[in-house]
């Protein structure tokens, strides 16, 4: 089975120092959010709403500064111009200070005590400067605090950004629509817009809704869904997609899917839904803080006492503002908040590159990935067929009426070409149509009992076929009329223009490439062969491909596998990743999948397996940043030579560093 969380995924709550309550649930009701665990206290929390969020923030700076102020005012009045400052004004002055600056981390220092949550980073700082301030070191303990805020103010700026960043590059949905009703042109929301009617895009504006192209042609910017600026020319019947925008003439575009169900908004509820989903690193460093923290309190509290029974002449007060400088670097917020801002800034990497990741759990397995299984047809192929042949012992118009007819009801490509080769206007409509995944169509054509499909259906049915029918290396549509074989036609598809670099890359980087189809092996065989792939197999069932893959992995390999038709759902949940094309793949596969690729390019598979590389190593980077400067200030704060100042200029500076870092990611290539 695939990772499990694959199929579970994790609410952040409070990511600091252990405080972390996480709840798994099904992620197919990954919308709902009434989970079990309270988040009452938790202003802390990022996933509020941005308007509040603003305000807070807006809220904190205020009093933030002015704390500040008050602070820098009174060192440069007692330490650089040596103003005699009277004691009790200097108490009231850093009490003020420190209460404007802190009130909101000893209020929750309270709360979770009340609640019996003890090793936390709000108790940890207010007991450190509560210490400083009970040996009589106002200034620091209010400079503790306050760079202590300030730290936190930053590293809430930085994760609301990267959120909103990621959310903004997708959130393009148009509030108003020009649908045609009784000949006339009315502006509606795109709620209001039902299947079958008929909207109008201007040149300039953003298409509303999934839809099919009604006029002659049009040319679309498709660069916020697949982050390909090189426009897209569109013709009578193509697909057009909500997000696109329509670059030149007006055109008319008859709609095919609710607002709610348009893929922009699935690939947004996935947007959202993703910075749910902890990468193993994570939930790694959140499972060690519960372990770390009540440690460091821990050893603070021995470093307090124990030298009472080994040191001449101890002085708790010299001890305790130890005990409190080891407090005050101990606390892990450079990791727990960096590291998901890692992770963030990895997600709307690989989205500006037409990328969907719909977890970060995910871009750290595809970096493990040592072989990548794809689909042929829609996935290397451009899975955009033409009919090149077609022999008939019937009427050649009867013949193309009934098979095209039985095709009509299937979305396959293959059946498409068979559809656009016929002439619409002679078609007829199916009737009792049963479609056998792997093999073809059989239904009811003006009274007829019509088969279309592959030898394995013909044979299925005990249809006899010409045996030569074996050798032709085309892909080829059988059809029998009444269990009478009546003729076929030969279809041939093109290779996407990037698969043959893809599978290049993918060897330079030491992945095994194979290819599984549905196709006749001869067809499979021969374009593996174009595109120097190490193994392929044809004339493959669902079923067959999902035995493939799971013999792979019992064999150990790390399986991403890349599909985009209904049939490649399976396989897509079974790999350790699955990948969906997202422009022509099916809403099956697409759903099912843990990366989308917006755009069809195979070249994608190389930047999302880029993409998760270049975020494990940040993320890497930072947490040995962080653990290395904070066990070397620790050891220098309990042997005595580091004070406040250093340890929360260590605590502070050490967090800023691993932002800094985490950013790093926004401006990478792939």
């Amino acid at each position: 089975m695939k990772n499990e969380s694959n199929i579970k995924h994790v609410h952040e709550g409070d990511s600091c120092c252990g405080s972390e309550t996480a709840t798994s649930h099904n992620h197919k009701h990954k919308s709902d959010h009434n989970h079990n665990h309270d988040h009452g206290d938790h202003d802390h929390d990022h996933d509020h709403d941005h308007g509040g969020e603003n305000a807070g923030l807006l809220q904190s700076r205020w009093t933030l500064w002015l704390s500040l102020l008050i602070l820098a005012v009174f060192l440069i009045a007692s330490f650089i111009l040596h103003i005699e400052i009277n004691r009790y004004v200097e108490i009231a002055l850093m009490l003020s200070a420190y209460l404007l600056a802190g009130y909101k981390t000893v209020i929750r220092a309270f709360q979770r005590v009340g609640r019996g949550d003890l090793f936390n980073e709000f108790t940890l700082m207010t007991i450190a400067t509560f210490g400083a301030f009970y040996i009589g070191e106002f200034s620091e303990g209010v400079a503790v605090m306050i760079f202590y805020e300030i730290g936190e103010l930053i590293q809430d700026l930085a994760v609301s950004k990267s959120k909103r960043s990621i959310k903004a590059l997708l959130d393009i949905r148009p509030e108003a629509v020009t649908v045609i009703r009784e000949h006339k042109n009315l502006v509606v929301s795109p709620l209001d817009v039902l299947p079958g009617e008929r909207i109008l895009v201007k040149a300039g504006e953003k298409v509303a809704l999934d839809g099919i192209l009604v006029s002659d042609s049009g040319t679309f910017n498709t660069a916020a869904l697949t982050g390909e600026s090189k426009p897209s020319v569109k013709t009578r019947d193509e697909s057009i997609l909500a997000g696109m925008i329509n670059t030149e003439k007006t055109v008319e575009i008859e709609v095919k899917s609710l607002f709610k169900d348009s893929k922009l908004s699935r690939i947004l509820e996935m947007v959202q839904d993703a910075t749910a989903r902890k990468a193993p690193t994570q939930l790694l460093v959140s499972r060690l803080a519960k372990i770390y923290t009540p440690i460091v309190f821990g050893l603070a509290l021995l470093i307090i006492l124990v030298p009472y029974f080994f040191v001449q002449n101890y002085d708790f007060q010299q001890w305790l503002y130890r005990g409190m400088v080891f407090l005050v670097i101990a606390c892990p917020c450079a990791l727990t908040i960096s590291i998901p801002l890692g992770y963030f800034g990895g997600i709307g990497l690989a989205s500006r590159n037409g990328i969907l990741v719909k977890g970060s759990n995910f871009l750290d397995v595809v970096t493990n990935i040592d072989t990548v299984v794809s689909d042929k047809t829609g996935t290397l192929t451009k899975g955009i067929f033409a009919v090149q042949k077609v022999e008939t012992n019937l009427n050649l118009d009867q013949f193309l009426t009934l098979a095209a007819s039985l095709e009509s009801y299937s979305t396959h490509p293959v059946a498409k070409a068979v559809v656009q080769y016929a002439d619409r206007s002679v078609l007829a409509k199916p009737v009792d149509v049963t479609e056998y995944a792997g093999l073809g169509l059989q239904g009811t054509v003006e009274s007829k009992m019509v088969l279309a499909g592959n030898t394995k259906l013909m044979q299925k049915f005990s249809v006899q076929y010409p045996e030569d029918l074996e050798k032709i290396v085309e892909t080829i549509v059988l059809v029998a009329v009444d269990n009478q074989y009546a003729g076929y036609l030969t279809i041939a598809d093109e290779i996407k223009e990037d698969s043959a670099q893809t599978i290049k890359d993918l060897k330079a980087l030491g992945i095994e490439t194979i290819m599984l189809s549905g196709d006749k092996l001869a067809v499979t065989s021969a374009i593996a062969s174009q595109l120097l792939i190490d193994k392929s197999y044809g004339d493959l069932l669902p079923e067959d491909k999902v035995r493939i893959v799971q013999e792979l992995k019992d064999q150990g390999k790390k399986i991403a596998f890349v599909g985009d038709g209904v049939n490649d759902a399976p396989v897509i949940a079974l790999a350790d990743v699955g990948m969906a094309m997202g422009g022509l793949g099916s809403d099956a596969a697409i759903e099912t999948a843990d990366i989308v690729i917006q755009n069809d390019q195979p070249s994608k598979i190389v930047s999302a397996i880029k993409a998760g590389k270049i975020t494990k190593s940040i993320v890497y980077q930072n947490i040995g940043l962080a653990m290395g400067i904070k066990v070397l200030v620790m050891i220098l704060g309990a042997g005595g030579i580091a004070t406040l100042w250093e340890a929360v200029f260590a605590d502070v500076g050490v967090a800023l560093l691993a932002i800094l870092n985490a950013f790093r990611i926004q401006g990478k290539r792939l």
